[in-house]
């Protein structure tokens, strides 16, 4: 009998009430250039037509599980975790799309990494609304593309209050790095991918891609708008949370810039998400 072999990548689409856009994020992993991957859908018992907009994909390559309860984020993103096989692993958010070399050239700097100095791989991205269209390319703040050192990129997260490193789209990693790192913690949950960025940057540097490989949109609907009101309260509550972990140094001028700029990041985030909620209802 031939040999089972695991797919080199695995992306996972961990979805709820996400029917209006995940045929996008379905077709933007379907027309990867690097093919060898796995394209695993959960969804978190959503009361919406999820199954209809899978069912109109027929590729081998989908695998589609529907959980019996509501887990929640992290624990329908933790089921992603324990679903994938593949080498290596990505969690797309089900209204986010990845350009078609996205996977190619992250694998590519993972492969590469013969000495498993890397922990996660990021890109820059494109920020979208509702209709698709470009509103912004946000990267890691005045670097070209290269290796960042693990503590140098947790502290640029303190220091600007917020997540430089992006929303999961933008990340890649090692699946193996899951049996140190842990699982997602939802304790916080505005920092719920970045809260697991930094479990993993304790076990390695991270590698830059000053490239737009993913787009991460902002609607209605998104998980993050609908938590915005707390996104200041709990980035400080993340902030004070990593003072107190020895592996990263942050200085009390680090705390406190982060803690302002939260704040800022905050104000600058609601009146982005007014103007785009005017937007969409002039359409």
């Amino acid at each position: 009998m031939p040999t089972e072999i695991n797919p080199a990548v695995s992306v996972c689409i961990p979805c709820y009430r996400g029917a209006a856009h995940l045929a996008a994020a379905i077709e933007s992993v379907l027309t990867q250039t690097f093919t060898d991957l796995e394209l695993i859908i959960i969804d978190d018992n959503s009361p919406d037509n999820t199954d209809e907009v899978v069912a109109s994909f027929a590729d081998p390559r989908i695998r589609y599980l529907k959980n019996q309860t509501n887990l929640g984020p992290d624990g329908n993103w933790n089921r992603c975790l324990d679903e994938a096989t593949g080498r290596y692993f990505k969690l797309l958010p089900q209204d986010d799309v990845l350009d078609p070399t996205c996977l190619a050239k992250q694998v590519a700097v993972l492969k590469a990494d013969v000495d498993h100095r890397v922990a996660l791989v990021f890109c820059s991205r494109t920020i979208l609304d509702a209709r698709d269209r470009a509103i912004m390319v946000r990267g890691y703040p005045m670097r070209r593309s290269g290796l960042v050192p693990a503590r140098a990129l947790v502290r640029q997260c303190v220091r600007r209050g917020t997540n430089v490193i992006g929303e999961p789209g933008s990340v890649m990693f090692r699946r193996q790095l899951v049996a140190s790192a842990g699982r997602f913690d939802a304790s916080i949950p505005y920092v719920l991918d970045l809260d697991y960025w930094v479990k993993l940057l304790g076990h390695g540097d991270a590698y830059y891609l000053n490239e737009a490989l993913a787009s991460f949109r902002v609607s209605g609907g998104s998980w993050s708008v609908r938590i915005g009101a707390r996104q200041s309260q709990e980035y400080q509550l993340f902030i004070s949370k990593l003072s107190a972990n020895p592996t990263f140094t942050t200085t009390r001028f680090d705390i406190l810039a982060g803690k302002a700029m939260s704040k800022v990041n905050a104000l600058l985030r609601a009146v982005l998400y007014r103007f785009l909620a005017m937007e969409a209802r002039k359409t």
